[in-house]
């Protein structure tokens, strides 16, 4: 994903060094009048409903129950239902890959190269009477990727408890524990435990560590340190309210461990990955227009192919207007973007999200408050009608805008006289490939 802040003469994605022409006011978007469907019978609402799981029977099915099923957000997957024709679904198909990938500028896209391969390797992996895509551990690991951290132990046996669990020696089933340093949206130091109660080769993601151990029911054996000093009996495991059969435990127990601590993380992990900015996409979602930070926005079109075309959005800012923090000797502005682009049936075609920032020496500030900077994104489009929607927000002065406009991109066609949008510039430098 590219980023940067730019002056008003350097290099831009495109390769030109770029001097803009006054763009048209952040604060001037237009408010397109949208009207508000009838809505739908009963009995329509089921005949809809049937035509949709007829459509929905074929590759369409599959691609959302399983090549994208812990990925898809829910709103995602309802606007996917939504759709009428198989050629929306393609586009849409096609939007949902380029919409997570990390280089959108080049053919491949890695995010969806890497989750094929996670599928594949789960299935190889993790199936035990059902495909490994479906198990507790394929699903992490398609989610999440691999952990940073395994502790196998594929046969169970003999187990020595740590200090949180109560201590002491136990003999378990075969599990494993999977630590990841920090996955994004959810935390840092994440610990997940399998078990496989069954011995069947079918783990399952468990919230209650005590869940592993093979003794548990069996009336003095495997005793925690407590038990065995006779602090403490055996059925009082049996009488916890926090979903757990652990003995009592000595010393400082981890957060992690906390009832509480361990319903969230349980919930965190069943959803899809997170968006980054879900402030600013709130507010592209919001009727509300804030117009706090002032910025001006501009359009540029240039031929790819006769049905592609490099939409520019350039968005140009006054230092002025950002809130300088100072940090590490340098003054330190900060500001997060998020964009929308839809068509005219609201069909999500493309979403980005930036961080980009300003640095510059306390001694020059007065000076980099007199100049602006730019910031453009790049992306490939099929000729015709969008509404674009951006939302800028100043991270140390916590202001907002939202922006809203149409979008309409040419149709280049061979056989008649066309040329992409005007772009000035001072100067012209090639780009290394």
């Amino acid at each position: 994903m590219s980023r940067s802040w730019l002056k008003l003469t350097c290099l831009l994605p495109l390769g030109l060094a770029l001097n803009f022409t006054p763009l048209q006011g952040g604060d001037k978007a237009s408010k397109p009048a949208e009207g508000q469907a009838k809505p739908l019978s009963e009995k329509e609402q089921r005949r809809r409903q049937k035509k949709l799981e007829q459509e929905l029977a074929g590759p369409y099915k599959r691609w959302l129950s399983e090549d994208v099923a812990y990925i898809i957000t829910d709103e995602e997957r309802a606007a996917f239902k939504r759709l009428n024709t198989d050629e929306e679904r393609e586009q849409f198909i096609e939007q949902f890959w380029l919409r997570r990938d990390p280089t959108p500028d080049t053919a491949e896209n890695e995010f969806k190269e890497e989750h094929y391969r996670r599928i594949a390797y789960a299935n190889e992996r993790y199936a035990s009477g059902i495909p490994g895509w479906k198990s507790d551990r394929g699903r992490i690991y398609i989610t999440f990727g691999p952990a940073d951290e395994i502790d196998s132990h594929p046969s169970g046996g003999s187990y020595e408890r740590p200090p949180e669990e109560g201590g002491g020696t136990t003999s378990t089933f075969p599990f494993e524990k999977w630590r990841y340093r920090y996955l994004e949206g959810i935390g840092s130091d994440i610990n997940l435990e399998f078990v496989d109660p069954t011995m069947t080769g079918e783990y399952r993601l468990t919230m209650d560590p005590s869940e592993k151990d093979a003794l548990l029911m069996v009336p003095g054996a495997g005793l925690t340190l407590m038990e065995q000093m006779g602090l403490s009996s055996k059925v009082d495991r049996f009488t916890r309210s926090d979903g757990t059969r652990l003995g009592r435990g000595f010393g400082d127990v981890p957060a992690r461990m906390n009832e509480f601590e361990r319903l969230e993380l349980y919930a965190k992990v069943q959803k899809p990955p997170a968006i980054k900015f879900k402030d600013l996409e709130a507010a592209v979602e919001s009727h509300i227009k804030y117009n706090t930070l002032p910025f001006q926005l501009k359009t540029d079109y240039v031929k790819i192919t006769n049905s592609a075309v490099l939409t520019a959005i350039t968005v140009q800012i006054q230092n002025r207007d950002l809130v300088f923090k100072e940090k590490e000797g340098l003054q330190h502005a900060v500001v997060n973007i998020f964009g929308r682009i839809t068509t005219v049936s609201r069909r999500v075609a493309n979403v980005f999200e930036d961080v980009v920032q300003v640095d510059t020496p306390t001694e020059l500030l007065q000076q980099a408050a007199s100049r602006s900077s730019i910031y453009q994104k790049a992306i490939p489009l099929a000729p015709g009608l969008y509404r674009l929607n951006v939302v800028l927000k100043d991270v140390v002065g916590e202001t907002m805008s939202t922006y809203e406009t149409a979008l309409r991109v040419p149709k280049f066609e061979d056989e008649r006289l066309a040329s992409s949008s005007l772009i000035l510039a001072d100067l012209i430098e090639k780009v290394p490939t």
